[in-house]
């Protein structure tokens, strides 16, 4: 009977083992993928770094209204139910230094509230002004955004067509800046880089801008500067109308139709002139639940279009393997937040495995290498880059971005859960709408009660599912550490502890931002 009972005991043993060495293989593969992804971006660093110090100055060149003829232009303004921006949109494009006969203003407007008599009056008054202005209103909103932009196509009159989301405030030098460039026959895209009206509002603006600095000053900078494949960014810059067609227009069979397109476009044989010194001002989503709204669209249109291009992308004679790997790394770079969470669940168990696996935990230390490369990627692009300033960065500047750095990451990695199932839908190809990530026109703390958007529709009142998923891991990984640290088993103890950080705030903001105060 003893023997029978060590027989099973053994049995269990080995299970628990090779259970053990399973996870070690799942989360050694993810932390892989992460760590390619990241050393991919250190090489856009060294690109964007290479460049700079070849070309210290950029200057771009502006078209002189007084001596030369500039070519016309049609403005798109797509719009869902944006009655708190949708007039500042318009009026900033009409203050456009530019001459009036010059271009066209169309707002693509598929709103079903308020914003509809909103824009109705502002297109009326710029028109009693001389405006040449449109005002465009769906009841279907049919594919969406790139429904909207796919059926105004045939009434743009000009051969390039500039688009903007409503939340963007343009330069007046923005058409003036952006058209010259079309003068070479190849570009189809000129793409602006965002700047963030709202960035010191709260942390989480200010966590935004530093993730979204990283994109529009390493990433689209270093492929811009590295001949590689960059993308439309949806809003804040101008089209070759021609190309559009060409490239099969917009498709609304992801929910990214702006990097489809551009892509398409690039593997035609087009290419993007990026503008990384002009800026053109938006505003930063300042509520949870509208950030995660847009991240969930970003990494399912994301997965999406890797599903859509990476057999293009790979068998087209138009690019070389530099420009192909980092195409494809561009395409699943969506993919990271599901490495993260696999890396996340994995790491539970094999916390408590290593004992007995007879491994060091030092395997793993290959994983840091990721976590510099961040670090030096968004120090670059937030603190380094000195766009559009004057004075270097001052020692007090460069501890807030440290201490902001260090806050970022596990807020990041408490987004893994949501942008996990966003990419999994994406690579599933489960259809979902569009949702557009509303804005309220703040700038400042405070200005939320002039506002008044605890009364808008726009905001989330009810708590998901995931959300209630997000508190349930934060305290699993919270009693992970402390169990850890308790019996001696502390490889993962900061990095459990970052989880249950990361998954406790996104779960408090998520719940306390449904009425928004």
């Amino acid at each position: 009977m003893y023997g029978l009972r060590s027989f099973f005991d053994a049995l269990q043993y080995q299970a628990f083992v090779d259970f053990g060495y399973l996870m070690l293989l799942v989360y050694f593969v993810a932390m892989s993928g992460v760590t390619i992804y990241a050393l991919l971006q250190f090489h856009l660093l060294y690109l964007y770094k290479r460049y700079h110090k070849a070309n210290p100055e950029i200057t771009y060149r502006q078209y002189d209204l007084a001596t030369e003829v500039v070519p016309f232009v049609t403005v798109q303004l797509p719009m869902f139910n944006e009655m708190y921006v949708a007039e500042r949109i318009i009026d900033y494009v009409a203050a456009q230094d530019y001459p009036k006969d010059k271009f066209e203003i169309h707002v693509l407007d598929d709103s079903t509230d308020e914003t509809v008599s909103i824009v109705a009056a502002k297109v009326a008054e710029l028109k009693a002004q001389g405006f040449n202005i449109e005002h465009i209103h769906r009841v279907n909103r049919q594919g969406y955004k790139a429904g909207a932009l796919q059926e105004a196509m045939p009434r743009a009159n000009g051969e390039f067509i500039a688009i903007f989301d409503a939340d963007f405030t343009p330069r007046p030098d923005f058409l003036r800046t952006t058209m010259p460039y079309f003068e070479d026959d190849k570009t189809a895209i000129v793409q602006t880089r965002w700047e963030h009206i709202n960035a010191d509002y709260s942390m989480l603006t200010k966590m935004q801008a530093l993730q979204l600095n990283v994109h529009f000053t390493v990433e689209q900078a270093g492929r811009s500067y590295g001949n590689l494949l960059l993308q439309f960014n949806g809003t804040a810059g101008v089209w070759r109308k021609k190309v559009i067609n060409l490239a099969g227009g917009w498709q609304s069979d992801t929910l990214t139709e702006d990097l489809d397109l551009s892509f398409r476009a690039q593997i035609m044989g087009y290419k993007i002139q990026y503008l990384e010194k002009h800026g053109s001002p938006a505003e930063l989503p300042v509520e949870m639940n509208a950030l995660k709204g847009q991240q969930f669209r970003w990494n399912k249109g994301g997965a999406q279009n890797a599903v859509k291009l990476l057999k293009m992308v790979w068998h087209t004679d138009k690019l070389n393997w530099v420009q192909k790997m980092h195409a494809m790394s561009q395409l699943t770079a969506y993919g990271v937040f599901l490495w993260v969470f696999i890396a996340a669940i994995s790491s539970l168990p094999l916390a408590f495995a290593f004992a007995e696996l007879g491994i060091s935990t030092h395997f793993l230390s290959f994983s840091v290498l990721g976590l510099f490369s961040i670090a030096a990627i968004s120090y670059t692009a937030n603190i380094t880059a000195q766009i559009n300033r004057d004075t270097p960065p001052s020692f007090w500047e460069k501890v807030r971005f440290f201490g902001l750095f260090l806050s970022f990451m596990p807020i990041s990695l408490g987004l893994s859960l949501y942008n996990a199932i966003a990419v999994v839908e994406g690579l599933r190809g489960k259809a979902s709408g569009f949702v557009r990530t509303p804005k309220y026109g703040i700038k400042v703390k405070g200005q939320e009660e002039t506002s008044a958007p605890k009364k808008t529709s726009y905001v989330a009142r009810k708590i998901s599912w995931v959300t209630i998923a997000e508190g349930v891991m934060s305290l699993v990984f919270f009693t992970s550490m402390v169990a850890g640290i308790a019996t001696g088993n502390d490889a993962f103890a900061l990095f459990h502890a970052m989880l249950a950080f990361g998954f406790g705030t996104i779960c408090f903001y998520s719940i306390k931002h449904l009425r928004f105060n």
